[in-house]
């Protein structure tokens, strides 16, 4: 193992986060922080990728607020993402799936892992 990839193992603090794959839905909860008050927002949405490895891993996740496509990028290893609750199990052929981005209404539907 690298020099780097030891002292990035030893600064991260991992949480024990719910594994999720693209084409599933799931809930972030999130701080933020305005001025010197702090409150906790949900983001629920599809998962459209899971990008990168160890301290750069991040995930992109899809939803439509008022007709409009909404995408926020988070990295896995955030200490403002307070949990991750996966709502559903999406069954989807590709680890990126950007067509979505293309479809809207019950085109644009994950068929769910039973």
């Amino acid at each position: 193992m690298n020099i780097t990839e030891i002292i990035a193992k030893e600064l991260n603090v991992t949480k024990e986060l719910p594994s999720f794959k693209a084409g599933d839905t799931i809930t972030v909860y999130y701080t933020i922080k305005e001025g010197d008050k702090e409150r906790t927002q949900l983001f629920k949405g599809d998962v459209i990728q899971r990008k990168g490895t160890g301290g750069t891993e991040t995930f992109t996740i899809r939803k439509i607020s008022h007709s409009v496509g909404v995408e926020r990028i988070f990295p896995i290893n955030s200490p403002l993402i307070e949990k991750i609750v996966v709502n559903k199990q999406g069954r989807v052929r590709r680890a990126r799936i950007y067509y979505l981005r293309e479809l809207t209404g019950k085109k644009a539907r994950i068929k769910e892992v039973r």
